[in-house]
């Protein structure tokens, strides 16, 4: 699937994009943010070498019970990843799975991306906010509670807390433990999803510490059977129901 860009996304270049918010429903940003508070999987994963294999991927991980997807891939091209991110869009609409863009908000908002996700050396979300509008969610990465105690819900809808543990992803970053959990259950005023060399195996320990939701990337992208590696997480949390407000 390819789809041409009259030229590459900048900053400028939003002048040149349809207005998605007037076309949005009132009602988009609410619906956005309620399936979010709903969510418990999150799935990141990039764009594979060609890309042939991520429909599959996604079709299984969602079927097993991811909620959330994110697209991330630092080496595509913005017109290579604006095609396969319409694609993602398409099948994650279709069965009902968010999908957000890493670090590209006006790429984002280009395809009709559910949300945006930003780590904390990349533009800062008041930033983000303006380029893509209200009914956009907006995550952040966070690794030490002064990251969490910043955190204005204004601006941010969720947040994911890591690295739980050591993952070759993150190559450099130290692993922040389960303590992190327990800090962000404790403070965090937006949703939080645990991350970083999450297994099934590994999944109970960071429930025990207060987390509700978690976010996978090599568990359910590098298994034989997706929709299973899925499945075995997804039975972890739903065996542990959701506190009010969690």
């Amino acid at each position: 699937m390819q789809l041409m860009l009259a030229g590459p996304l900048t900053r400028s270049s939003i002048r040149r994009m349809p207005d998605l918010g007037a076309m949005a429903t009132v009602d988009q940003g609410a619906e956005r943010r309620a399936r979010l508070a709903a969510a418990r999987l999150y799935l990141v994963c990039g764009a594979f070498p060609d890309a042939s294999e991520l429909p599959d991927l996604l079709r299984g991980a969602i079927v097993g019970g991811v909620d959330v997807v994110q697209l991330r891939d630092k080496h595509l091209s913005d017109e290579a990843l604006v095609a396969v991110a319409n694609a993602a869009r398409a099948l994650c609409g279709r069965l009902g799975a968010l999908l957000i863009v890493n670090d590209r908000p006006l790429l984002a908002r280009e395809v009709g991306a559910d949300g945006v996700h930003v780590g904390q050396d990349d533009m800062p979300p008041a930033e983000v906010r303006e380029l893509v509008g209200p009914d956009m969610l907006i995550g952040l990465s966070t690794h030490m509670p002064a990251e969490i105690d910043a955190i204005d819900a204004e601006l941010v809808d969720y947040i994911g807390v890591g690295p739980i543990h050591e993952t070759p992803t993150k190559p450099g970053r130290p692993a922040v433990g389960l303590e992190l959990i327990r800090y962000a259950r404790a403070h965090s005023p937006v949703p939080f999803f645990a991350i970083g060399g999450l297994w099934e195996s590994n999944v109970a320990a960071a429930l025990d510490a207060g987390a509700a939701r978690v976010c996978v990337l090599r568990a359910i992208a590098d298994a034989q059977d997706p929709e299973a590696a899925a499945r075995a997480i997804r039975d972890l949390l739903d065996g542990r129901p959701m506190e009010r407000g969690a």
